[in-house]
């Protein structure tokens, strides 16, 4: 038989508490959930003994241990236990005394714990301290309870009347709305004079805390009133608007302030919406005003205001696309993973603005959008050619009629987000004039440390354009303004060679169009000499449009064929080409039959590729004139002057006659004069063309040349080497001179070109002459309009 349960220790039932704390001599209600906790209950009254109350840590931890627990709980006697529907319990227990478990374990059924009895150490104060502590701890309790709400009086009465100090601060604590970690630091006090101390402090927190708690609260019930007036009277407004116009413009108005109040923007924006929206409801129905109005709070709710949508960057996936919707362009899709390898690893990077150039058709829009697709961003093309109104990009003031924003706005609205991917086609066409200059307008825009706050002129609200990705496409760099073009990283797209055009027709170009004219590829077959056929006679493009458009034109004839019935199936071959599409139109780049005199093989790069630009040097009887023809600009004309001051200072080493410039007049020529021709890249062709006319030594006709020179005969490196050993490849030159410095260009040459073709890199024109020209013959070698004589060793034109 238990005499006093105050003074029993030893091992007891145990039950875990998330965010309630026991006290001595309480009266604790619990709602009992937990399996364990519930076997615990049923066991101490079973067995009629107390059961160990602690409070956890953590209140998220399901199935705590000792490391989740407090060190001190409290040993409470079980008064009641109503069993739940759920298999739950309601329990009421009574606080015994303070305990610290020794140990906290799981017996398979629930938690048992060995405790030892906390006892409050002695008070050693003066009773008139204790009073002291009593009377304060009174004071601050009243305070307390003028600003809570709903306090019970037994509560009130209670502590008016507790004299003994450790119970009234056990008590205060238990029945205060206390943090459940600041209630335990009280019961964990067992110097009664600290307790109060610390009850002291934590009265006045909550005093504080309930005051603001008290102050919100009439603020939100004074919001909750003025609500309830503005529905009053909006409704009163609805239904005067219902009978004056017969229409619901009241509801129209309610479901903008809804729709505003929903957006994800800041509150100043909100909050300007809102007073656009009142500033419609007051006016006349059928105003000019409301329509410019109603124009604009349209938009302002149909931007997308900071939502994003989850752009996941996986560069083994756009390698695959990249490498899917494109062939070749090695560095430009080199450049591009780089780029989203930036986005993959920082999303909210605010990269650099990209500036695809190049000639028309090489793909730089279609580039943008498959950039997009690897991206995983909406897209969005903008327009720019023939643009010359700033406000085509900031938008229209409000104060115009058919006001709007400008098209960058009105993309971000298109997309629905605000990180889609927009394509600013064709910047360098765009145009200025009295209306405002548009490139001056795409400063802002393209510059990732200002777009943060673009404002529109029609929306007046600074709108956040960081998050976008900007990429813009050029045919030319000369017509972007230097600001503009500073801001841009600029990836240059060459134009194709021959064998990526037909890698690009036979992959993609090809299936396309035999798709899109109701073809198979059974029915319809083209041969890879069909191919190379159209694009070596029938177009001459460094992008690929005209090539699609002629593959088209063949396959609407073979589908003609076959809708006719005259034929099952349709194979094109090159033989095929001129009867299917008439004549050829341009003549193959070949080298000479035979080798002549002071004729020999340049390279040019054009934007449509490389070609093989013939030099030709005629000596005459004269009096040292120099003739340049060809349509030659300034820059290969000073080349030229360069050539001959070279041979004039070498005319002994080369056995020329030193009086040469005086004696003989030098007719410079490149042929296709219709076609306009500049840079230094010609200089080691007409030196090596004037040197080979000078001495009668006739030039190798299976090589060819390219590369600056200088007067003192040093070769100087150039650019196209790619297209340019291409067209040498074309037209079946075997051995190519190129300046040392371009070595490593050789890398980029298409692999076939490589192994067929010989570079020499020379560091001077002298490496090349032995090299290019043949030994001079003994005898007089009549060569077409040429006749070299050793005697003389100079070439002039037969009468």
């Amino acid at each position: 038989m238990i005499l006093d349960e105050k003074q029993i220790t030893g091992t007891f039932p145990a039950m875990a508490l998330r965010g309630v704390v026991a006290f001595p001599d309480m009266m604790l209600t619990l709602d009992v959930g937990r399996k364990k906790s519930v076997r615990a209950l049923s066991f101490a009254m079973d067995k009629n003994v107390p059961i160990y109350l602690v409070t956890q840590k953590d209140i998220a931890v399901e199935d705590p241990n000792s490391t989740h627990l407090y060190e001190m709980g409290c040993l409470c006697r079980v008064r009641q236990v109503l069993k739940m529907p759920d298999g739950g319990a309601k329990v009421l227990v009574k606080g015994i005394y303070r305990a610290r478990h020794l140990t906290f374990n799981d017996n398979g059924s629930h938690f048992v714990a060995t405790i030892e009895k906390c006892e409050d150490k002695p008070i050693k104060n003066r009773e008139v301290y204790i009073e002291s502590l009593i009377r304060r701890i009174r004071a601050e309790f009243e305070r307390y309870a003028n600003v809570a709400q709903n306090l019970p009086n037994d509560i009130i009465l209670n502590v008016a009347t507790n004299e003994n100090l450790s119970n009234l601060c056990d008590f205060i604590a238990f029945n205060i709305p206390a943090p459940f970690d600041d209630k335990q630091y009280v019961l964990e006090q067992l110097n009664i004079v600290t307790r109060a101390k610390i009850l002291l402090e934590l009265l006045s927190k909550e005093r504080e805390v309930t005051e603001i708690d008290n102050r919100i609260g009439q603020k939100t019930r004074a919001h909750i009133d003025e609500n309830q007036r503005d529905y009053y009277l909006k409704e009163q407004m609805r239904v005067i608007s219902e009978e004056l116009y017969g229409d619901e413009s009241a509801n129209e108005i309610d479901e903008y302030h809804e729709k505003a109040e929903r957006l994800n923007a800041s509150d100043e924006i909100k909050e300007k919406i809102h007073i656009e929206i009142n500033k419609l409801s007051k006016m006349p129905q059928g105003a000019h005003e409301s329509t410019v109005s109603r124009a604009y709070i349209e938009t302002c709710l149909a931007l997308p205001w900071n939502n994003c949508d989850d752009a996941v960057v996986d560069i083994k996936k756009a390698q695959k696309i990249l490498d899917r919707d494109f062939y070749g362009m090695k560095k430009v899709k080199e450049r591009i993973l780089e780029m989203l390898s930036v986005y993959a690893l920082s999303p909210e990077s605010k990269g650099n603005i990209l500036c695809l150039y190049g000639p028309p058709g090489v793909g730089k829009t279609s580039i943008g959008k498959t950039i997009a697709e690897c991206m995983g961003r909406k897209y969005q093309r903008i327009s720019l050619g023939g643009m010359h109104d700033e406000a085509e990009i900031r938008g229209h003031r409000k104060t115009y009629i058919g006001a709007m924003t400008g098209k960058i706005l009105t993309a971000i609205k298109n997309a629905g987000t605000s990180n889609p991917l927009i394509l600013l086609d064709e910047v360098d066409k765009l145009g200025s004039d009295y209306k405002g200059d548009p490139a001056s307008a795409l400063l802002e825009v393209l510059d990732p440390e200002q777009n943060c706050n673009f404002t529109d002129n029609f929306l007046e609200i600074p709108y956040d354009l960081s998050r976008a990705v900007f990429i813009t496409t050029a045919n030319s760099l000369d017509t972007i303004p230097a600001p503009l073009l500073d801001r841009m990283e600029v990836v240059s797209l060459d134009g194709y060679t021959r064998e990526e055009k037909f890698n690009i027709a036979k992959r993609h170009i090809v299936p396309r169009e035999i798709e899109s004219h109701g073809l198979t590829g059974k029915n319809c077959r083209f041969a890879d000499n069909a191919l190379y056929g159209i694009i070596d006679f029938y177009t001459r493009e460094a992008g690929v449009r005209k090539l699609q458009r002629t593959v088209g034109s063949l396959c609407g004839k073979a589908a003609r064929q076959i809708a006719e019935g005259s034929v099952q199936k349709v194979n094109i071959k090159g033989t095929d080409l001129e009867s299917m599409i008439g004549h050829k139109k341009y003549r193959p780049e070949m080298i000479l039959p035979h080798d002549e005199v002071g004729i020999i093989n340049g390279l040019a790069w054009t934007q449509v590729g490389g070609e093989i630009m013939q030099m030709e040097v005629a000596v005459l009887e004269g009096s040292g004139k120099t003739v340049l023809t060809g349509n030659l600009g300034d820059v290969m004309k000073e080349s030229a002057e360069a050539a001959i001051t070279f041979v004039r200072a070498n005319s002994q080493k080369y056995g020329i006659d030193t009086e040469f410039y005086k004696t003989k007049d030098i007719h410079i020529h490149a042929t296709e004069s219709a076609v306009p021709k500049d840079g230094p890249s010609a200089g080691v062709t007409i030196t090596t063309a004037l040197i080979s006319a000078l001495t009668g030594r006739a030039v190798r006709r299976d090589i060819a040349m390219t590369g600056e020179v200088s007067i003192r005969g040093r070769v100087l490196a150039i650019g196209g080497l790619k297209e340019k050993a291409m067209a040498a490849y074309r037209g079946g030159v075997k051995r190519v001179f190129i300046p040392h410095d371009n070595i490593p260009d050789i890398d980029e040459v298409d692999e076939k070109v490589r192994e067929n073709i010989e570079f020499i890199p020379v560091q001077y024109v002298t490496d090349i002459i032995d090299r290019a020209l043949l030994p001079l013959e003994e005898d007089t070698v009549q060569k077409d309009n040429y006749i070299t004589t050793q005697n003389t060793k100079t070439a002039t034109i037969r009468n």
